[in-house]
């Protein structure tokens, strides 16, 4: 009678230490996986500071654009500026869009950083951050064809290449479609990261 009690003890014990181990072991998980995902959501707030600075920059300089050129006529006074076309108008728009959006993602970015479990915020970042990538890309796509046609002309249509006379003007414009395709470039990487960050969950 008592061996069969103290085998019945010595089963429960057994099962305890069990349980005791598996949720050791299941809480353990977590810990392992929190640095990773700390690591990452620093990344992100890195990421998000260097874009908004390339967009800022981009719809700055793209804005700031005027050249005058010293020669004129009693008619003509030869001038080109940004809001001539309305794809630099549009680039403009974009780029500040983007720049201020990505300043107000910041503070999503930080409670990303104390909380790494929160997928919720990831979710609703990466939907922002897909909408307002494809918003640049598009923008810097149409001055890019602008800025080409700025740089080489189109002969078939008479259009003149005007960069041989507006050397500056060409030079900004050009400079503010590269930092615009490094925020669109920058954005992808943000959706990558918020994706990789879901899936594991």
């Amino acid at each position: 009678m008592n061996s069969t009690k103290n085998s019945g003890e010595a089963a429960i014990n057994i099962s305890k230490s069990t349980k005791h181990k598996a949720l050791a072991y299941t809480s353990a998980i977590p810990l392992r996986q929190a640095p990773w995902k700390r690591g990452a959501s620093i990344f992100d707030f890195i990421l998000r500071l260097c874009a908004a600075a390339a967009a800022l920059a981009a719809a700055a300089t793209m804005g700031t654009t005027d050249e005058t050129l010293p020669f004129f006529t009693q008619f003509f006074q030869f001038q080109a500026s940004y809001d001539d076309l309305p794809a630099f108008t549009f680039f403009v728009v974009a780029n500040a869009i983007a720049s201020s959006y990505l300043v107000l993602s910041l503070p999503f970015s930080i409670i990303g950083i104390v909380r790494p479990q929160a997928a919720g915020i990831k979710l609703l970042l990466l939907i922002f951050d897909t909408a307002v990538a494809a918003f640049t890309t598009a923008a810097a796509a149409a001055a890019a064809a602008i800025v080409y046609l700025a740089h080489n002309g189109n002969s078939t249509v008479n259009w003149l290449a005007i960069c041989q006379q507006f050397t500056d003007f060409c030079q900004r414009v050009s400079g503010a479609v590269v930092a615009s395709f490094i925020a669109a470039v920058i954005l992808i990487f943000l959706i990558v990261l918020s994706a990789v960050a879901l899936r594991s969950h």
